[in-house]
């Protein structure tokens, strides 16, 4: 079997007045078998650069068997001069790939990709409700005061989920966005008391037994985690995700200043810029992106690492429902699984168009897909409504 065109796709969508563009490809064979798979920084300002990247990676393999997955990884990783210590574009380009492989795998064997990853240890994964900040609705509409953040946090418990994670510092009460430089400069204690007293509201809705995480988004400087973490300890944190720019010595400093486990990792790529934090014990949960991390191949072997160290997973999955396939994939497999996130934007009609299985959790946990491959793919109302451009 060999490979002979790849489809790239920068799709369309009117979710976040048009800025959200997932980046997708799919690799089709000479025996009629294809796969899907996402680059998945469908948000920020890296779309078209991944797209790119993609381009250049796709005639690389052209002519190769898919199956050789690994050696299609190395390929790409090795020859493309980018690959050693890169970052997220690049990374981003060989998790697209590896993606679809392994959906070209599973259908190649007539599999779901977790039989071939080892057999899933569990049928339901327990989800939590991501990025109430922004509503638990089917629209993205930002939450302002604490009784918004108290309403929005019920309505998700209200659905079955028994966790839930924010970002307490997004909006101001006017309903502006906070900038980088009012997050860095947070010392005084208008911010720190703003905070709590979302927190406080949130925790009261939803009672003792239901875990909030607090997402951070690296915003503010260490010095300023560490203040934020300390004022809402007593609220009884899950984990603080990003409380700070992700490297392994101010990771090390956050964690060793607060008492609130840390997760981070949607930002750090392979294994190679993961082994750092996994010596110094400075996360609890990784967070690798299934879909900038190097895909499939890569974030199991990240995974398997950081079983050695007591450490605990949450892949990162926020990009078009093939991701969330993909990490569902993973997740069900992995000894080390703490529990999926479902982003507030795989709940809008703009994203759970774009394939053909509209999966969702179910009184807080996800299925696990069996269908053969990762067990979704995407549906013309993605090739309609995006910029192709074929590679063969």
């Amino acid at each position: 079997m060999k490979i002979t065109k790849v489809d790239i796709l920068h799709l369309k969508t009117d979710l976040n007045g048009g800025a959200w563009r997932p980046i997708v490809c799919r690799i089709y064979t000479d025996e009629g078998i294809y796969g899907d798979g996402e680059a998945a920084l469908a948000y920020g300002q890296s779309q078209f650069a991944a797209a790119g990247q993609l381009k250049n990676f796709a005639k690389l393999i052209i002519g190769m068997n898919p199956l050789h997955h690994e050696t299609i990884w190395d390929k790409l990783y090795r020859t493309s001069f980018w690959g050693q210590n890169g970052g997220p574009v690049v990374f981003a380009g060989i998790s697209a790939i590896d993606i679809a492989l392994w959906d070209i795998r599973g259908k190649y064997y007539n599999a779901p990709v977790h039989e071939l990853l080892g057999g899933k240890r569990r049928d339901g994964l327990r989800t939590y409700a991501s990025q109430l900040q922004c509503s638990w609705g089917y629209e993205n509409v930002a939450q302002l005061s604490p009784q918004d953040y108290a309403r929005e946090a019920k309505r998700a418990v209200d659905e079955g989920y028994d966790a839930i994670k924010i970002d307490f510092f997004t909006y101001r009460p006017d309903g502006t966005r906070f900038t980088d430089l009012d997050r860095i400069g947070l010392r005084s204690a208008y911010y720190i008391d703003l905070i709590e007293e979302r927190v406080a509201a949130v925790r009261e809705a939803i009672g003792p037994k239901v875990d909030l995480i607090m997402e951070n988004h690296s915003f503010t400087d260490a010095n300023c985690a560490i203040q934020l973490a300390r004022a809402v300890e007593k609220y009884g944190i899950f984990y603080f995700e990003e409380p700070s720019t992700p490297t392994p010595q101010l990771a090390k400093f956050v964690h060793d200043s607060i008492n609130i486990p840390v997760a981070n990792g949607e930002r750090i790529y392979t294994r190679w810029q993961y082994a750092d934090y996994f010596r110094d014990n400075s996360i609890q949960v990784i967070q690798p992106d299934i879909g900038t991390c190097g895909g499939i191949t890569e974030v199991k072997k990240v995974c398997d690492m950081a079983y050695t160290y007591d450490v605990g997973v949450q892949v990162h999955a926020c990009g078009s429902p093939l991701s969330t396939a993909a990490a569902l994939m993973v997740e069900a497999v992995i000894p080390n699984f703490v529990i999926h996130e479902h982003h507030m934007f795989a709940r809008t009609r703009y994203n759970r168009e774009l394939c053909l299985y509209d999966y969702q959790p179910v009184n807080g946990k996800f299925q696990v897909p069996d269908l053969p491959g990762i067990g979704n793919e995407l549906s013309p109302v993605a090739f309609q409504h995006c910029d192709k451009v074929t590679i063969e």
